[in-house]
């Protein structure tokens, strides 16, 4: 296996930094990986390798403004959630030329956000999909903590820190990560309204009603985060494609959680045998 550190363009133009893991022979099919919201790149790295070992060639990426030894200080970063769809729709562009030039398949592998993703892809040309803990952000079907305090969050915390520090000191406040402000002020918007991001952009729905990939959307109840009542939710935006619901129990896999995140972790690398890998589209 091999890495290679990558920079393309995003649906906008912006540049987008990613990092390729590379089999050591031909791949038998090339995965892009989307990561959540304020989380980085190299928290994918893991499940990269593991799948680069086996034979595919495998994208990660970092949002603009994510992460400042990449882009820079987050304080000056311009970016809006938005735009962080534009970066994964330039890294599936950027993906499917690799997968072109080798003649194989690509899947589109989105995690809680980065799933959300799948609706500006329609013109890509993604031959598989599979969200992993991807539901609407609506704070209406979030897990019931959340949807508790989560307008605390939105309406009072997140704007008075943002004002401060000039991004979200999401780290400092041991509530996600560190974020651009605009991103942060965006979502926030979006988590309170039913209609999530259609709510600003109605006209999406049209965009989101034109994918056709296939696509899988694994879950687990352990989710601390979001619902199922929520992934179903949000399979509900994509009315042109099949979605294959799967729910991941820990127990069926010698596992006592799983959680929001837990997927991608090394320790739970029994899940990327039994439910990830033969879902990736392969050729």
């Amino acid at each position: 296996m091999s890495i290679e550190d990558v920079r393309f363009p995003a649906a906008d133009g912006e540049p987008v930094a990613g990092r390729w893991f590379l089999p050591d022979g031909d791949p038998v099919g090339v995965v892009a990986i989307a990561p959540a919201m304020a989380m980085p790149m190299r928290f994918y790295r893991h499940t990269a390798a593991w799948l680069a070992e086996r034979g595919l060639a495998v994208l990660t990426f970092s949002y603009r403004g994510s992460e400042p030894e990449l882009y820079g200080p987050l304080r000056e970063s311009a970016a809006t959630a938005l735009d962080w769809y534009r970066d994964a729709e330039g890294a599936a562009g950027h993906a499917r030329v690799r997968a072109d030039a080798a003649g194989v398949p690509l899947t589109w592998v989105g995690h809680s956000f980065g799933g959300q993703s799948l609706g500006f892809l329609a013109d890509v040309a993604v031959d598989r999909c599979v969200m992993v803990a991807s539901g609407t952000g609506w704070r209406g079907l979030a897990a019931p903590t959340i949807r508790t305090w989560s307008p605390l969050l939105w309406r009072v915390i997140a704007p008075a820190a943002t004002a401060v520090a000039g991004y979200y000191p999401g780290r400092r406040l041991r509530i996600l990560d560190d974020l651009p402000a605009g991103v942060m002020r965006q979502w926030g918007r979006w988590c309170l309204h039913r209609d999530y991001l259609f709510s600003e952009h109605p006209e999406l729905r049209e965009r989101f009603a034109k994918v056709g990939t296939p696509v899988t959307a694994l879950w687990t109840a352990d989710d601390e985060l979001i619902s199922p009542e929520s992934i179903r939710y949000w399979s509900a935006e994509f009315p042109g494609t099949e979605i294959e619901l799967v729910e991941m129990r820990a127990a069926d896999h010698g596992l006592t959680r799983i959680g929001h995140s837990g997927f991608f972790r090394p320790k739970r690398a029994v899940l990327w045998e039994e439910l990830l890998l033969p879902r990736l589209a392969v050729g």
